[in-house]
């Protein structure tokens, strides 16, 4: 899409245009060459001027035109499909003539007002510079607060630092300025010469202000009180408008412009709600006795196969974003026991799917001494305790199936959880999707096979078809990890294990890992992995090994089932993490 035309810059050429059908009205439906060339010189120099008047940097041709004219509204869409065929120079008939000269003479009309009303805010402003005010010493000093305290301060004078989030003048001397900190958004009220300053005239959305005033009870007001004004100051200005509509839905400007969007009520909401869901999870684990660790996220070495990991330069040598923390976890498990780690992990997959990211938060944890059935009873008290612990400190910003305006909306499936889990293992699996039209391909009607990988959305249909979370284990040995433990009954199969949650599918994978160093070693030699830059993992099993297993939950997955729906605008993992990173995206 081509830049769109200022209006003043549509003017200039209907204005010019108008004079010379005027000129020439005597032959207005047969243009000669030479008339095409004298109002083509004519032109030219009109609209190079407005363009540098209006910094419009486009080429006018007929598109830009009617791009312009369909910005502007009906009528002035219809007046560039009539200048378009002046511009290709075709005969114009009559009545296309005197349609265009008169829609001009109204757009005239009309920047003649546009005009007028400048003209006299112009003067407003100039007027107003020079007006000011000083802060009244005799108040009593304001108390510094944050917008979250000011129900502890009414009738007291407060100071408030933040944005404006909305501006709305009423009348010639009252402006109400919604102020944002972060913490919650607080009506403030200027009136007299508080609102009447060349600060207060051009003030703008999103520009940064300090206010002082005293709190006062407002049942209409966001969380019920309001800041009465006694002195305000300007620290930051805004230009008058953002680079986005309200309503923009295309996602590569919505990504462009992140860091604005951020500002946004649901946006901050959803990254408050992040911020309290790892609080959670790390109160779940510290309740159980584990360990947080910090591993590295620099490795030279590969846990989710090769072809997903990102390669990097290391001062001459070979080394990769790690996929996994995995086998770091694996290695604190003789020191600290029940450990865990939420860090950054990275799969370089070309995968262009609602809950796929090449970065992510990855929660992980590691246990010694369980069995694969233990594996499964800690699982399904992480998904339930967390989530009880998120329904609980979330209710300032979240209601569970109920939309209102001011707070997300969770799954209806939060507070359905039961303890046990369905479990199926992935023979079961595979025959419920033969048996219940769930397809491989849904065009083929192609049926799943055993050793089949279940994808994204044959997962998802499974899911709402089986309508609760599913505990999915005992995947074949060749579509795991070699070093996942086998089943000791069935050693094609492993102890291992995918929780399935209605709406995403897969949010965590783990499985109990190999415990022999002789069964790790053929492990390497199967895979065609050299065993030297694992001798670190593999002496787990060398000094004292034990049974043990662990798991990875993807948290903006976990944030997707939570807050999928329309209400809260989060349709993909995308939108459940501050800047996200996935095929063809790696900025702002």
């Amino acid at each position: 899409m081509s830049e769109a035309l200022p209006k003043s810059l549509l003017v200039a050429f209907f204005t010019e245009a108008n004079k010379k059908l005027e000129q020439e009205k005597e032959t207005l439906g047969q243009w000669s060459e030479e008339q095409e060339k004298v109002i083509e010189a004519l032109l030219t120099p009109i609209i190079e001027q407005a363009k540098t008047q209006t910094s419009f940097a486009g080429e006018v041709n007929e598109n830009s035109l009617r791009e312009a004219g369909l910005d502007q509204g009906g009528e002035s869409a219809e007046l560039c499909n009539l200048v378009g065929t002046f511009l290709k120079t075709r005969p114009m008939a009559k009545s296309q003539t005197k349609k265009l000269s008169k829609r001009i003479e109204k757009m005239q009309k009309e920047l003649e007002k546009t005009n007028e009303k400048e003209k006299q805010q112009q003067q407003k402003l100039e007027e107003a510079k020079k007006i000011s005010f000083e802060e009244d010493t005799t108040l009593p000093e304001a108390t510094r607060i944050k917008v979250h305290q000011v129900k502890d301060f009414e009738g007291k004078r407060v100071q408030v630092s933040g944005w404006c989030h909305r501006l709305r003048i009423q009348g010639k001397g009252l402006l109400f300025i919604t102020l944002r900190d972060g913490t919650g958004f607080l009506q403030t009220v200027l009136s007299g010469v508080l609102c009447q300053t060349y600060e207060a005239l051009t003030l703008h959305l999103e520009s940064s202000v300090t206010i002082k005033g005293t709190v006062k009870a407002d049942p209409r007001a966001p969380m019920g009180f309001e800041l009465v004004a006694d002195y305000w100051k300007l620290v930051g200005s805004s230009p008058e408008s953002l680079p986005f509509g309200e309503d923009v839905k295309d996602p590569n400007i919505l990504l462009d412009q992140r860091h604005l969007i951020l500002r946004g009520e649901k946006t901050s909401a959803i990254l408050k709600m992040r911020s309290i869901i790892l609080q959670c999870f790390r109160e779940h684990y510290y309740s159980r006795g584990y360990t947080e660790i910090t591993p590295p996220t620099m490795v030279q070495t590969q846990v989710e196969g090769g072809s997903t990991l990102f390669k990097f330069d290391y001062f001459g040598e070979d080394a990769y974003l790690t996929q996994s923390s995995q086998l770091y976890l694996e290695t604190v498990i003789p020191a600290l026991g029940d450990s865990f780690c939420i860090a950054q992990s990275y799969r370089a997959e070309k995968s262009d799917t609602p809950r796929h990211l090449s970065e992510f938060t990855h929660v992980e944890a590691e246990r010694p001494f369980i069995t694969f059935e233990d594996l499964l009873n800690t699982l399904e008290d992480l998904v339930c305790d967390v989530t009880e612990r998120v329904l609980s400190k979330s209710q300032h910003l979240a209601v569970v199936g109920e939309e209102t305006a001011d707070k997300l909306v969770i799954t209806p499936d939060a507070v359905k959880l039961k303890r046990p889990f369905k479990r199926m293992t992935y023979a079961d699996c595979i025959e419920f999707c033969r048996n219940n039209e769930v397809y491989k391909d849904e065009e083929t009607k192609e049926l799943f096979e055993f050793g089949d990988d279940i994808t994204d959305a044959p997962e998802r249909k499974m899911l709402e078809k089986i309508g609760e979370p599913v505990l999915m284990i005992k995947f074949p040995g060749d579509m795991k990890a070699f070093y996942m433990k086998r089943c000791e009954d069935e050693p094609t199969l492993t102890e291992s294990v995918d929780v399935l949650l209605p709406g995403v599918g897969e949010v965590i994978g783990g499985s109990m890992r190999l415990e022999s160093y002789d069964k790790m070693m053929d492990g390497y030699k199967k895979e065609g992995i050299s065993a030297e830059p694992y001798y670190w993992y593999s002496d787990q099993r060398k000094y004292g090994t034990c049974p043990h297993g662990g798991y990875g939950l993807g948290l903006e997955r976990y944030m997707l089932w939570l807050l999928k729906n329309e209400h809260n605008r989060v349709r993909t993992v995308r939108q459940t993490c501050l800047y996200p990173r996935f095929m063809g995206r790696c900025r702002p």
